[in-house]
């Protein structure tokens, strides 16, 4: 009980100091997640707008595709990214394996079905409502996409925050892609999986403080986001 307390306070020791190792791991968890989930909304955003106005073949299947995709198992997309970065992959020769921006297209890989499902879930309730009106205006496609997508951007934020949430939690894809290399590709999360594994508590306490209160930070935002859509279409 006393080496728990004692790990505790260090822990918070670290955060209020701003200790080096830990303030290095978040600003590089930070900015991998930040970066995939930009990534991810540029390319979701339109894919799921597209998905919910067109009429199409297969429109129904790619549907069921999309959210499918939502719950893919994070071991098997770090496998196939690393198969394609390796030496013997296709882009093996981009020497891309073992950095941050591996990681980032993990990452990008399993935030995007995220966002495509919820932003066609979204566009579709907004489309229903102002189909005959934009008809009527003459709106084309593409400036029916962007108007419908600027009126659900509330919501839209939600699907962001959640695709923010999922990176933020991610491991098993990140450790394959990653490697976990000290100074270059730990985050948050393998380096909590690390430190438990070797003992040392401490660091892996503070970063899991961190890791919740940015969780809780998140789940808020995606709260508050919802009341706020759902004020403006109640």
């Amino acid at each position: 009980m006393t080496d728990f307390v004692a790990a505790f306070q260090t822990a918070f020791a670290m955060i209020m100091t701003l200790d080096d190792g830990l303030v290095e791991i978040v600003c590089l968890s930070l900015r991998v997640n930040f970066v995939a989930v930009g990534l991810a909304a540029a390319i979701g955003f339109p894919v799921g707008a597209a998905v919910a106005i067109f009429s199409f073949p297969g429109r129904r299947a790619l549907v069921v595709i999309m959210n499918a995709l939502m719950g893919m198992p994070p071991v098997v997309v770090g496998l196939i990214v690393y198969l394609l970065l390796s030496r013997a992959g296709p882009f093996g020769v981009l020497g891309l394996l073992f950095t941050p921006t591996a990681m980032i297209i993990a990452q990008c890989i399993l935030v995007t079905p995220i966002i495509a499902a919820l932003t066609r879930q979204t566009i579709e309730d907004l489309w229903t409502e102002y189909r005959d009106q934009l008809r009527s205006l003459g709106s084309g496609a593409f400036q029916t996409m962007r108007t419908l997508l600027w009126e659900g951007r509330f919501s839209l934020s939600t699907a962001i925050l959640a695709g923010f949430g999922r990176a933020s939690a991610e491991v098993g894809a990140v450790m394959i892609v990653g490697g976990n290399i000290d100074h270059l590709t730990r985050v948050m999360t393998t380096a909590i999986a690390l430190e438990v594994s070797k003992g040392d508590l401490s660091l892996a306490l503070g970063l899991g403080i961190i890791l919740i209160t940015l969780s809780l930070c998140v789940n808020s935002a995606t709260f508050i986001l919802s009341e706020v859509a759902q004020r403006r279409h109640g």
